[in-house]
């Protein structure tokens, strides 16, 4: 399998290993796969009744090529879904005769990011210890995936890294998550300013010579194509537990960097029978916008009690718009630079079309999110998140057939957001028992201002050297 960036030259690729490794591309651009590969529907029927980890190893072994063997592929998997406190590891939950949850926070943060983290940082760990290479790692996270990336390489050889969030701009659990793990090789930054604002910070590391002139950078965010792989597996998890390949099935999904509902996307690619995919906004809706009107311009970020949904800048839509437009990496890299420049660009008509043949959207304003926690409460009896809630909403506004099972990917433990659950519920989640300690361990992070010389020159000072 070879890997080729969204704005460079068909000619120029790596593989599933220098992939995962560089994160984003030296052009500014991100990798994906130089072809879809394609299964057959007795190949997706034959994995009906696997166990998640075997699964995982099916469907990512096209995307893996020589960068793994096999059974070393499934070993990995073996360990990073063994710390997930249900056997299903993603369970599917029924809600009514057609709407169901995809249960992705039972890893030991609590939220979807474990699913594919877990696996990233043994796959740093396993491919650094083939050189012994040295990674440093920048991230930015609206609360997740910070957590869940500092979990899975905290303590690893080789690897460290440093995770920006905007302060004061995520839930008290999210930030202790990542602040209270003290090994020597994490470090939490604040940031003043929004997630956009960390997100583009780490996107310039990427090209900054004061930095990877003497560090390997590397990235844990969905722009590394290794975690948006490991996100396709659960997408035919739960459409093979639905009927799959012998029935379609359609996903609702929270979404702010695009990552989550673009590993649909490559699921639909691969062959999965998706009838459709909801990308579910909130009024932070730059996607909403640019689906529904073809309009991908920015706005002043809100907050809102969806924190990792408060996103104008979604990466992960490159991968989308590539595609779409006849995996032009020129016409592409112009669209991004105007994007870039002015906060602003328009789908082509080409676009737009290829896009809707499968993607529609939705946007929840408070009101709406506050009344599908509330459904899901008394009518089902569960209690959800508030991103999960975005989505649910999303899914019952749906008018697709009563015969297409709609499945709203559940994208946190609601215990991660208790103040939001308890307005809307009268109900407060409990943390789960593994983490019921948080409140009372130690935080430590650096508060910096929103300025990127800052944020480079702490790193700098702090990080080690790759060779």
């Amino acid at each position: 399998m070879e890997y080729v960036s969204t704005r460079g030259s068909q000619g120029a690729s790596i593989d599933f290993e220098g992939a995962t490794l560089a994160g984003l591309a030296s052009d500014g651009g991100l990798y994906v796969p130089r072809e879809w590969p394609r299964l057959t529907g007795t190949e997706i029927a034959a994995m009906r009744g696997l166990p998640y980890p075997e699964l995982a190893a099916r469907v990512m072994e096209p995307f893996v090529g020589d960068s793994l063997a096999p059974d070393r592929l499934r070993a990995l998997c073996e360990e990073a879904y063994g710390r997930f406190a249900h056997a299903a590891v993603t369970p599917l939950v029924q809600l009514d005769e057609r709407h169901w949850l995809l249960e992705l926070f039972h890893g030991p943060t609590l939220a979807f990011k474990d699913v594919a983290l877990q696996l990233l940082g043994l796959l740093f760990e396993e491919f650094l210890g083939r050189n012994g290479g040295k990674l440093t790692i920048v991230g930015a996270t609206s609360g997740d995936t910070g957590s869940a990336a500092i979990d899975a390489v905290a303590g690893r050889e080789g690897v460290e890294i440093f995770m920006l969030h905007p302060h004061g701009r995520i839930s008290d659990v999210q930030r202790r998550q990542m602040t209270s793990v003290l090994a020597p090789n994490v470090h939490n930054i604040a940031i003043d300013g929004s997630f956009d604002d960390a997100q583009a910070f780490v996107k310039r590391m990427f090209g900054d010579p004061e930095l990877t002139g003497r560090f390997h950078i590397g990235a844990v965010n969905s722009i590394n194509w290794a975690r948006l792989m490991a996100q396709v597996v659960y997408y035919f998890a739960a459409a093979l537990q639905l009927g799959a390949p012998d029935r379609r099935v359609a996903f609702s999904v929270p979404t702010g960097n695009f990552g989550d509902v673009f590993a649909g996307y490559v699921a639909h690619r691969m062959g999965l029978p998706i009838e459709q995919l909801i990308v579910a906004t909130n009024v932070n809706d730059i996607l909403h916008r640019a689906l529904s009107q073809g309009d991908y311009s920015a706005a002043a970020v809100t907050p809102t009690a969806a924190p990792s949904m408060d996103i104008q800048v979604s990466s992960n839509f490159e991968r989308l718009l590539y595609d779409a437009g006849g995996r032009n990496a020129a016409a592409l890299a112009d669209q991004m630079r105007q994007f870039e420049a002015s906060k602003a660009t328009r789908l082509t008509n080409s676009q737009r079309e290829s896009i809707a043949a499968l993607f529609t959207s939705a946007r929840a304003e408070p009101a709406d999110m506050t009344a599908a926690m509330r459904w899901a409460r008394e009518a089902c009896g569960e209690l959800i998140d508030p991103h999960s809630a975005i989505a649910l909403h999303a899914a019952r506004a749906s008018d697709l057939s009563a015969d297409v099972p709609i499945v709203t990917l559940a994208t946190a433990h609601p215990a991660k957001f208790r103040d939001a659950v308890e307005r809307a519920t009268g109900q407060r989640p409990s943390l789960p028992a593994r983490i019921g300690d948080l409140f009372a361990r130690e935080e430590r992070y650096a508060e910096l201002p929103g300025d990127y010389a800052a944020v480079r020159d702490f790193i700098a000072a702090r990080a080690t050297p790759a060779r």
